[in-house]
């Protein structure tokens, strides 16, 4: 696979990545399936993955899923997933995070992602005490400056225009 087809430059190279996207999520439930996976839970957990990347790495970020920092998962989980859900909750946040770290498991043992990146987002997709608390707090907010300071404890990524 050519890692660099992922890689967006412009909106028509947006629009084809959104699809390369589509197609390898299709390809890693099909491997799920084809591993004894229960078949709603290959669908959650390619469900949690599609959305990380689709929405939040291509869509928002605009970035190559094979290339992100992994501390984008945590930007994702503890900051975009909470704002941009309307009732966000842990239950649903863990099964997102699940899905991510089994798709980039997939990567790394079709060995398209190095072992280095893979265990930073196995280690980010379960700090669930840190999601757990970025959640509680969120629904705390008050005061003029609350949310600038909740926002400022898990920043998000600074998105350039492509």
């Amino acid at each position: 696979m050519d890692i660099s087809t992922f890689t967006i430059h412009d909106l028509d190279s947006e629009i084809a990545v959104d699809h390369r996207c589509s197609t390898l999520l299709k390809q890693f439930h099909r491997s799920l399936l084809q591993e004894q996976i229960d078949p709603l839970e290959a669908g959650q957990l390619a469900l949690g993955a599609d959305y990380f990347v689709r929405e939040f790495v291509v869509g928002e970020c605009q970035e190559n899923l094979f290339e992100i920092n992994p501390v984008r998962v945590r930007q994702f989980a503890g900051h975009w997933y909470i704002i941009k859900t309307l009732e966000p909750n842990l239950k649903e946040l863990t099964g997102i995070l699940q899905g991510v770290a089994v798709f980039y498991a997939y990567l790394f043992q079709q060995g398209w992602l190095d072992e280095k990146k893979h265990q930073k987002i196995k280690t980010y997709t379960t700090d669930i005490d840190f999601y757990r608390q970025r959640i509680d707090t969120f629904w705390d907010i008050s005061g003029d400056d609350g949310y600038s300071n909740w926002c400022q404890k898990c920043p998000l990524p600074q998105i350039q225009d492509v």
